[in-house]
């Protein structure tokens, strides 16, 4: 019998192949980001601004002590990286997320990648405390720690190409943040500028720190 490529088994669909092959631990980030807008969007205006107040990272907080608030100086750099401007806000930094956290979180696996993005986050919100420390406006958005991501995203292609063909690329991206962030940009919470010494501060943490998260070799 002649041999019939029409009768051999083939690829299936809907046998556990998702349609999206993003690893769960950035299913679960974006989840949360998106559950948090979601449950804010339920409020008034007021509880909203509070949310934002008391969770979003305050410069003045940290530097005046205007804030007799424990708890939230303690969980403010963690919680303002869940909090965004708004659904545009929030949609192009998921989007980023999805775009740069796949090859990070192979290389480092999900726990090291929570704590390298976590960590991201807090680098930069207190790069933008140190920049300005006087500033009432609370900074709220991941984009400071997807901007640790794509640091570490440079810092592995290292590992296939040059150091130094990377240094455009990174150049450019800094060029673009300090330019949005003197002329104006995308609006973050209240209409506030970019946090760009924010997303500087977090790029450059992605650059030095990521191989302090990679596993070691037979590890």
């Amino acid at each position: 019998m002649p041999f019939d490529e029409s009768r051999q088994p083939g690829p299936q669909r809907g046998t556990g192949e998702r349609a999206v092959n993003l690893p769960p631990v950035l299913v679960w980030l974006i989840g949360i980001n998106v559950a948090v807008q979601l449950g804010r969007e339920t409020l008034g205006d007021a509880a909203d601004m509070d949310i934002v107040q008391q969770f979003g990272l305050v410069p003045a907080a940290y530097t005046s002590g205007a804030s007799s608030d424990l708890l939230s100086l303690l969980i403010a750099p963690i919680t303002y990286q869940f909090l965004h401007g708004g659904w545009v806000h929030l949609g192009i930094n998921m989007v980023m997320l999805a775009a740069f956290g796949v090859p990070v979180v192979r290389m480092l696996g999900t726990r090291r990648f929570i704590l390298f993005y976590l960590s991201a986050g807090v680098f930069a919100g207190f790069v933008h405390v140190f920049f300005f420390p006087d500033s009432a406006d609370p900074v709220v958005g991941a984009s400071g720690a997807i901007s640790g991501v794509f640091g570490a995203v440079l810092m592995l292609m290292r590992y296939v190409g040059s150091l130094t063909s990377l240094l455009p690329v990174a150049i450019v991206w800094i060029a673009i943040n300090v330019f949005f962030g003197v002329f104006g940009g995308t609006p973050g919470a209240g209409g506030d500028p970019v946090a760009w010494t924010a997303h500087i501060g977090g790029f450059v943490y992605g650059l030095a720190a990521i191989r302090l998260f990679m596993p070691r070799p037979g590890s």
